[in-house]
Parts: structure tokens; C-alpha cells; sequence
């Protein structure tokens, strides 16, 4: 084999491994997993305008699990990789039929606890509407995030229970 065709066959297999693990995290949220919806549906909530908390979660919240967080709601104990998707809609009503409305954000937890030490081992991300790929969160958004997120310490920071 030549050295060009050598080179070009390395340059190939580099680019391969860079689009297997798009984000270097496995089964991160990021572009290569955006079918979460297709993961374990865990429950639903609709949060109406007397919550205290309806000015930023008003509307309905689905929250999904990818495998390893099923496994993490099964013992208490999350493994690295797990990923939990709190999708965040607004609501409309129709002749009262309260549905579904645009997405107002989704906001993402993932396990990696040699990365994200410094909270509990979790990465906190959120995309507004549908977008699926910017980040919006500062650092002392993501602070905030775990800050609340300590409250569970005992289950592992994460708030939701898997509704059998």
C-alpha cells in the first residue's frame, strides 16, 4: 500500500471514530441520540398556573430514560452514561381539551461521574424549542441547577421516580 492510500485509510477511520461518538460522552443527549422520545417514557406532569413554579415549567413535562437510567431507577444508583430528558411543552386549550403546545425547552442530565465530580457526577444541558444542538446554560446556570438537584442527594440527585 502507498503511503498516500495509507494516509487517506487513516484520515478515514479517524473521521469514522469522530462521528461514532459525536460528543465523546456515551449515549449523550447531543445530535447522534435525538429519538429520546423513543426511550422509556418515566411520566408526564402538567404544572397549571396556580404552581408557584408555572412562570418556567408551566405546561406539560414528559421525562424519558435511556437504558442506563432505567437501570438507575431501578437501584437508586445511576451508572455513567445514563441520560434523563425533561422535555418541557407549552399548553393550549380547546374547548377544554388542554393539549400540547410548542416546545418550550428541554433539559438534559447526563452521568459521567469522572467529568462532572463537582456535581454528583452529573452534566446539566438545556436546548430551548426545538433546537437540539446549542447549549444555553452558563456555568452559574448549571451551578443552580445542581444547587436545587443537591435536595436529592439520597436518590442520586434526580427528582423524578419511574411511575410503574
Amino acid at each position: 500500500m502507498t503511503t498516500r492510500i495509507r494516509l487517506l485509510v487513516l484520515a478515514a477511520l479517524v473521521l469514522l471514530a469522530g462521528v461514532a461518538n459525536i460528543s465523546g460522552r456515551p449515549d449523550s443527549y447531543g445530535a447522534a441520540s435525538l429519538d429520546y422520545r423513543r426511550w422509556t417514557h418515566v411520566k408526564s406532569a402538567v404544572i397549571d398556573p396556580k404552581s408557584p413554579t408555572a412562570g418556567r415549567f408551566g405546561g406539560i413535562h414528559h421525562i424519558y430514560a435511556n437504558d442506563k437510567a432505567m437501570e438507575g431507577y431501578r437501584t437508586g444508583q445511576f451508572p455513567d452514561g445514563s441520560v434523563i430528558v425533561f422535555d418541557q411543552l407549552e399548553t393550549r386549550e380547546n374547548a377544554g381539551t388542554t393539549q400540547e403546545g410548542s416546545r418550550k425547552f428541554i433539559d438534559v442530565m447526563t452521568k459521567d461521574s469522572k467529568r462532572h465530580a463537582d456535581t454528583g457526577g452529573w452534566e446539566f444541558e438545556e436546548f430551548t424549542g426545538d433546537n437540539h444542538t446549542d447549549q444555553v446554560l452558563t456555568a452559574q446556570a448549571k451551578a443552580g441547577c445542581f444547587s436545587c438537584h443537591t435536595r436529592q442527594r439520597e436518590h442520586d440527585f434526580v427528582f423524578s421516580t419511574f411511575r410503574k
